[in-house]
């Protein structure tokens, strides 16, 4: 067995190759998932129709929200949150392996989609200077950051069950 000793102490990497070969179907899944988040973001312009991509890149404290198309706007927010949740609840099943966790964090995914959705269309139809607020709801709505919450949340419930 190889060991490596350096500042913090020893590093066995037998046991690390090891868990690496025992949990290469999660990290492939994982690099799968990460890949599919990146065709998202790389073709979103392609993917979905969003005047919003052009507003936040610009100086959108003071300008007024571009013209929309609601229906068309609607269908791009739920399709690009569709995809990135069904990424997302695939890393996580992948990781955990645990039904329960899985129908949780579809509920929570669910439930939040209609609370982003409404809170979107709210804000953008009657708080016409509330940008900021408008810009942190839809990036909700359109990067995968739930999960990025979900999965150490997760593991640390799992690790204080165990003991």
């Amino acid at each position: 067995m190889f060991l490596f000793y350096g500042f913090s102490g020893s590093i066995d990497f037998q046991n690390m190759l090891n868990k690496l070969k025992e949990n290469k179907s999660k990290i492939f899944i994982a690099i799968v998932v990460v890949i599919g988040f990146t065709l998202i973001r790389t073709f979103e312009r392609k993917l979905f129709y969003d005047p919003f991509l052009g507003y936040f890149n610009a100086d959108f404290h003071s300008i007024p929200y571009p013209p929309v198309e609601n229906l068309k706007l609607f269908t791009g927010l739920f399709f690009r949150y569709f995809l990135n949740s069904a990424l997302s609840l695939w890393l996580i099943y992948a990781l955990f392996q645990d039904r329960e966790i899985f129908k949780f964090s579809l509920l929570i995914y669910s439930v939040l989609l209609v609370i982003f959705l409404i809170a979107f269309f709210i804000i953008l139809g009657y708080f016409a200077d509330g940008s900021w607020l408008l810009f942190y709801v839809r990036r909700f709505l359109i990067q995968p950051i739930l999960v990025l919450l979900f999965i150490p949340g997760f593991y640390y419930q799992l690790q204080k069950t165990k003991k």
